[in-house]
């Protein structure tokens, strides 16, 4: 057989057996019903919706699809538009039994889907690096700090995501932990995080007083940031030296300070980074002994969802972390990232999800000639 025809030969078979091992799959039902739900959310908006819930079921199917097939017809651009009114003349014409009008409908039809799995892929490649520029921004998952067990984890529900988490060195004495969520998800949240973390970056070494620090974030995204555009942020400054945590929350869910006693929440704080001028911002300072727990979440993990729509909830992630104190931060992590998934099931990621984990360590204390040196 020429090369060329084996060639061939071998791309048809590996076509055939792809299309056969996808027919096959246990996950197309549920992949089915999701994209579906997808497409339905996608192109509906929240006043369709309520107006299809009240109508008869058979009225709502014919009402649901009209309006589903006209709303996708009018994102197309117009010279798809056009080719795609050409392709439903013909098919529409060639079931008078011109079979040449439904050939060409046909291939009018897989033009236009051509041209839109282009434009979708080249924006996939556009997201994939962005995806890998972010990933360079972030710290390592478990830095090393003396006294201190840290684990930092974060998840896009899409190509690239909106939660900020990041740590540094700050000067000699202290380094920080950060984590915050920008409204919205996509591209336009990564940017926005993007921003906030080299903001945030440049001006913490030069700034002692946390609620100053908030003040200057926020005084700066209000003035260069956009419309609608805020992101919550939890910033937390750590010690070398003994188990002092400085914390200022700019409108974040509360950590969790899990210790030996129980479960506290710290202070919630003052308003979301770029949300309204001249905020004013709370720091608060705790001591965490060896093996005390400080638990920082975004909302992807309380809001994440399952597939019947629940959340997850608070109450669950208070029961995980009443026994985190005394284990070590990637224990404390990945025991809620698992619980988490398996809530989650199958169901599509609603949310970026991000979790940073401190633990006080035991300091060997120096002997006493070298304390005093």
């Amino acid at each position: 057989m020429p090369q060329d025809s084996k060639t061939v030969y071998e791309k048809s078979a590996q076509f055939a057996e792809s299309l056969f091992r996808d027919w096959n799959s246990a996950e197309i039902p549920q992949t089915l019903r999701q994209d579906l739900q997808e497409t339905y959310d996608f192109y509906l908006d929240r006043d369709s919706r309520d107006r299809l819930k009240d109508m008869h079921p058979v009225k709502r199917w014919f009402v649901s699809s009209w309006l589903l097939i006209k709303n996708v017809f009018l994102k197309l651009t117009p010279t798809r538009r056009i080719v795609m009114a050409v392709a439903i003349f013909l098919a529409v014409d060639g079931l008078g039994g011109d079979t040449s009008n439904l050939f060409m409908a046909f291939l009018a039809t897989l033009f236009v889907l051509g041209l839109e799995l282009k434009d979708k892929l080249l924006a996939r490649n556009e997201l994939e690096a962005g995806r890998a520029v972010q990933s360079a921004l972030m710290p390592e998952q478990t830095p090393r700090f003396p006294g201190w067990d840290i684990w930092l984890y974060t998840a896009p529900a899409n190509e690239v995501g909106g939660d900020l988490i990041d740590c540094q060195r700050v000067d000699k004495g202290r380094f920080s932990v950060s984590l915050g969520d920008v409204s919205g998800k996509g591209l336009a949240a990564a940017l926005f995080m993007a921003k906030l973390q080299a903001t945030v970056r440049a001006i913490a070494p030069s700034i002692h007083s946390l609620a100053e620090l908030g003040a200057r974030v926020n005084e700066i995204f209000c003035r260069d940031g956009l419309p609608g555009r805020f992101a919550s942020l939890v910033y937390a400054e750590l010690s070398d030296n003994d188990g002092t945590v400085r914390v200022v929350n700019a409108g974040h869910m509360p950590p969790h300070l899990v210790t030996p006693d129980g479960i506290e929440e710290l202070d919630k704080g003052g308003p979301a980074i770029g949300l309204m001028a001249k905020a004013r911002y709370v720091e608060t300072e705790t001591r965490m002994a060896a093996g005390d727990v400080l638990v920082i979440v975004s909302d992807g993990v309380t809001e994440a969802r399952n597939e019947v729509g629940a959340f997850f909830g608070d109450d669950r992630l208070h029961r995980l972390l009443a026994h985190a104190s005394g284990r070590s931060a990637r224990d404390v992590g990945e025991h809620i990232l698992d619980a988490v998934n398996t809530f989650v099931g199958s169901a599509r990621p609603s949310d970026d999800l991000s979790v940073a984990v401190v633990v006080r360590n035991e300091v060997p204390r120096l002997p006493q000639h070298q304390e005093e040196a």
